[in-house]
């Protein structure tokens, strides 16, 4: 499949990602991860939702559920999942209308470019050019990237999951189901306001049943091993 550019159309599933510029951290801590996934929520919209004048907003810990709570207009995409690590991202989006994907994208990075250059007192770009963006062709090619996107974050109690070396799959389960950058989650039918961001009922319906741990972990070293690899996401 080929790299940008990619012709988006309504309807379709495409594989967005990027990364930090010279693969520096995007993320320095957790409020900076919980303040994308505000803008994956609040950036979804026609009509915007700027984070820092609601009224009353909450500090922090408490800002995000209260940020999912607030009604906004109608959504640019589907957000189908996603997945948040230190120096990159990944998005699972489906075009509701044409131009949804490349406008949401573009709110999406410039508040939280603005956002982290602010409070860290930097200048310049924080993701490494536009972002990229595969079609999504098949039922079985979304399996696979939808596990590889849960899987992400194995990276970081896993070290050598992508070569297939798993020490502790039990272990791996019960980390992954409670890393809250994810929408794993969710998936798993957690309890918490993050299932917002998502339209999961149109993934539900192409998936055809919740896969078992080894079967994630099979798709996405499979996915990292013939989509990822050569281009050096996150690494």
């Amino acid at each position: 499949m080929s790299i940008r550019p990619v012709s988006f159309a309504p309807g379709e599933w495409f594989h967005c990602y990027n990364r930090g510029v010279d693969k520096r951290n995007i993320f320095m801590d957790e409020h900076d991860a919980e303040r994308l996934q505000m803008l994956l929520y609040s950036s979804n919209s026609d009509t915007p939702i700027h984070i820092s004048n609601l009224p009353h907003a909450p500090g922090q810990g408490k800002a995000l559920p209260y940020v999912l709570e607030q009604k906004r207009g109608k959504p640019l995409v589907d957000v189908g999942a996603y997945g948040l690590m230190p120096n990159h991202l990944h998005l699972l989006l489906r075009e509701i209308n044409y131009g949804g994907i490349s406008t949401f994208m573009q709110k999406l990075g410039t508040a939280y470019s603005m956002y982290f250059n602010k409070k860290y007192e930097r200048v310049g770009s924080l993701f490494s050019g536009k972002f990229k963006a595969r079609h999504v062709t098949s039922d079985a090619y979304l399996r696979r990237l939808v596990n590889y996107i849960h899987a992400n974050a194995a990276e970081l109690f896993e070290p050598r999951w992508k070569k297939g070396k798993v020490r502790n799959m039990t272990k791996l389960k019960k980390e992954l189901s409670k890393y809250p950058y994810s929408s794993f989650p969710d998936f798993l039918n957690a309890e918490r306001p993050h299932r917002s961001i998502l339209n999961i009922v149109a993934i539900e319906e192409l998936l055809s049943r919740r896969p078992s741990m080894e079967t994630i972990m099979d798709d996405a070293c499979t996915f990292y091993q013939l989509e990822i690899a050569g281009e050096n996401i996150g690494q």
